[in-house]
């Protein structure tokens, strides 16, 4: 996984007022912490940490006011309302390091024709390298038939990659498409006894 870096500022005021003041200016109050050190307090570019974090589990590397670390996003606050970054909570890692992090789960394909997708979990918890972080794991589910079910055990991790989520975990499974109600198909053709008769 490549690193982003993002230009960081030790900050010394602190509470709801500071933190306002930070933002006004399209900056982010963060705190880094990990590895038994004391937390730093930060302040990050608004925009540069949001282009960032659409990337899941981004390792970005925190530099300036001698702060020189990895790092790996472990909580984002955002504005309910405008979906603004509001606080970033970081986690110091170090190369070869092994976290756990949730990677999204995708499905690529389409199951039988009167099948129907029920994805149960988006995102499934694994441990990894911190720099070796997978982007996400896809399943191909093309043609599977009713009744299938994929559980998180049956997940294709990549090398290095062990699961934490429990393996009897579902993921996905197949159901069958639901038929007409019995009485919207006697109304249906209620509706349509008249034209007959009329013809």
């Amino acid at each position: 996984m490549a690193e982003v870096r993002i230009a960081a500022e030790l900050r010394t005021e602190f509470g709801k007022g500071a933190a306002r003041k930070i933002r006004r200016t399209d900056k982010v109050p963060a705190v880094l912490y990990g590895h038994g050190t004391d937390p730093r307090h930060l302040t990050l570019p608004g925009h540069e940490l949001l282009l960032a974090l659409r990337t899941p589990n981004v390792l970005i590397r925190v530099q300036g006011d001698g702060v020189d670390e990895l790092a790996l996003p472990k909580g984002v606050q955002r504005d309910p309302l405008k979906g603004f970054i509001e606080h970033v909570d970081l986690l110091l890692v170090k190369r070869g390091e092994k976290v756990t992090v949730e990677i999204p789960v995708t499905v690529s394909g389409d199951v039988i024709a009167d099948g129907l997708l029920d994805q149960q979990l988006v995102s499934v918890a694994v441990e990894a390298e911190a720099t070796r972080i997978p982007q996400g794991i896809e399943v191909d589910v093309e043609g599977l038939e009713i009744g299938t079910a994929i559980t998180a055990g049956d997940l294709k991790l990549p090398g290095g990659v062990t699961l934490v989520a429990e393996p009897d975990t579902l993921v996905l499974h197949v159901l069958a498409k639901p038929t007409a109600e019995p009485e919207a198909e006697a109304a249906e053709q209620g509706e349509a006894a008249p034209a007959e008769s009329a013809e």
